[in-house]
């Protein structure tokens, strides 16, 4: 099969790598097509202190390619969480398909750890997770932790798809993943074609208080037939 490649020189050897578009042609594969919000900010934030933050590079989120057929499963299904009475909004904007970063198109949770957890009805073999927290300023979310299973209680056959809780303050287990700056791209998390039925995120405050809040979640995989 013919692959289109672009030329790159190293020490004067003759190397190639693979274009975006060219990666894009891997078989069974195509790249996830993400409806993203409007920018609520721009440039590089220079004042949040964080051991574990990976290295911002100001560049937007690169191509991410999923099995070919993969769908938007989340959108509308209920959502459940652990504080039952928001401070602000409904828990079911997390699946409303609105990510604004405006006042009024999140959900706000109380202080401590806390989680939100969509039910997909079914199932499913799960392509990728895409989480908008407040995206309106920068800040880090603290102890990110997103898990998947069958289980509804979370008790038994759970896997975690990521977990930025480096000294395990939350319970869950000392995750190696590191923390982020929350944009309007959102995080997008690899559940690496797991089948589950229910999504659950965990969050415990961030760098601006101690409040927990989700403008969107977004499941994609392959519809059960």
């Amino acid at each position: 099969m013919k692959k289109t490649v672009c030329a790159l020189a190293v020490l004067g050897l003759g190397l190639a790598v693979l274009c975006p578009a060219a990666r894009a042609q891997e078989p069974g594969k195509e790249v996830l097509k993400i409806q993203l919000p409007k920018p609520m900010f721009i440039g590089t934030p220079k004042n949040i202190r964080t051991p574990n933050l990976e290295t911002v590079t100001g560049r937007p989120r690169g191509p991410f390619l999923v099995p070919v057929g993969t769908a938007l499963l989340s959108a509308g299904k209920p959502v459940a969480a652990s504080d039952k009475e928001p401070v602000i909004g409904e828990i079911a904007f997390a699946t409303d398909g609105k990510k604004s970063g405006e006042d009024g198109y999140y959900v706000e949770l109380g202080p401590m750890l806390q989680w939100i957890q969509i039910d997909l009805g079914k199932s499913q073999e799960l392509s990728a997770i895409v989480c908008w927290h407040y995206h309106s300023q920068a800040r880090v979310y603290r102890d990110v932790v997103v898990q998947v299973s069958n289980d509804k209680d979370f008790v038994s056959g759970v896997t975690t798809v990521f977990n930025n809780d480096h000294d395990n303050t939350s319970g869950l287990g000392a995750g190696k993943d590191k923390e982020y700056i929350e944009t309007f791209d959102g995080k997008l998390f690899d559940p690496k074609g797991i089948k589950a039925r229910y999504v659950r995120l965990y969050s415990a405050g961030n760098t601006s208080n101690d409040m927990n809040h989700y403008v969107e979640v977004e499941v994609y995989g392959l519809p059960a037939k």
